[in-house]
């Protein structure tokens, strides 16, 4: 395994972190990834108390390792975060807005607490609120998108920004040569998410994961509101769809008056009837028009090409990225 200081502030084998993707990672691929050395990432910020109970409880019951629970601070998450507390969450993800109010809530339960951002200038205050590792998300990621860097250039400045802190580099990661090339940047692990869309064990609809698997690194799209449904005013980025290409036809006009705006796609048994523009990922259980959904994916989709077990994925990459670096030494005499 390979092991950076993210290992040790995590107690992991190896600094591989799955993208908590909501309507995507269930236990199943979270505890996979535990498993097999990284850090598996719940997407729990919109569940409620029983949910939220019922999915750590069957997480703890496929790993023995530590795992994180993502929150998303554009919704209220103290009520959230005292649940995972309460039943022992090791690691608490925040994402979107200032964590601050409720760090020292995390870190007072015994939470290692980490927090996604998008510039040096949040990373840097993010670490005077206490957050223990600082996730830096370029622009190239896929779902929701907090900044509008790239990860290359966010990546050191982030670094410098925080000191000794650990950063997680996020956003157009897929492969070991992507790893070695953030562990050069100075971080001390990668958060991958494209790539896990391509597991045996992700929730998602089979239609979903071959147009994932079918799409070169220039088939995305990076959107500054336009599947809002639920969550409105957060910038993301997906594959081009139909749906992307009758809005940019009519003129990328705004919210009320977009083509087929509240017609019902698509159903399932989570999500009840779903609306055009909803955030609703194509989960495995839904039938309708799958194409026209909002299908979360990153630009290093161009170079994810086969269906996996998380377990093989993750032994790819690390071992990729451990050769990647031996390769590089005799470039240094």
């Amino acid at each position: 395994m390979m092991r950076t200081k993210l290992c040790d502030a995590l107690g992991i084998d190896a600094p591989i972190i799955l993208a908590p993707m909501g309507g995507a990672v269930t236990p199943k691929l979270a505890a996979a990834v535990s498993n097999a050395g990284g850090l598996g990432n719940l997407p729990l910020w919109r569940a409620d108390r029983q949910t939220l109970e019922t999915t750590i409880r069957k997480m703890r019951a496929l790993t023995s390792k530590p795992f994180a629970v993502n929150l998303n601070m554009d919704f209220p998450q103290e009520e959230r975060l005292s649940i995972c507390l309460n039943e022992g969450v090791p690691v608490i993800s925040f994402f979107w807005q200032d964590p601050s109010p409720l760090v020292q809530m995390a870190r007072d339960g015994g939470a290692i607490v980490m927090h996604t951002v998008g510039d040096a200038e949040s990373a840097k205050r993010s670490v005077e609120a206490g957050v223990d590792i600082v996730v830096a998300q370029g622009w190239e990621a896929g779902g929701h998108v907090r900044g509008t860097v790239a990860t290359m250039p966010l990546i050191p400045a982030v670094v410098d920004a925080v000191g000794e802190t650990p950063v997680v580099a996020a956003g157009g990661i897929a492969d070991g040569r992507g790893m070695a090339a953030a562990l050069a940047l100075g971080a001390s692990g990668v958060w991958i998410g494209t790539r896990f869309l391509a597991s045996e064990e992700i929730a998602i609809h089979p239609d979903y994961q071959g147009r994932v698997l079918a799409q070169a690194e220039t088939d995305t799209v990076y959107l500054e509101d336009l599947f809002d449904v639920h969550w409105p005013n957060a910038p993301h980025r997906v594959l081009r769809n139909s749906t992307v290409a009758a809005w940019e036809d009519a003129g990328r006009p705004p919210s009320g008056k977009r083509p087929g705006e509240g017609e019902v796609i698509a159903s399932s048994p989570s999500w009840g009837d779903i609306v055009r523009y909803a955030i609703a990922t194509p989960s495995a259980d839904l039938t309708g028009d799958i194409e026209a959904l909002p299908l979360w994916a990153g630009q290093s989709t161009g170079i994810v090409r086969s269906v996996e077990p998380a377990a093989k994925i993750m032994d790819q990459i690390i071992h990729e990225a451990a050769e990647r670096i031996r390769n590089l030494g005799p470039l240094a005499r």
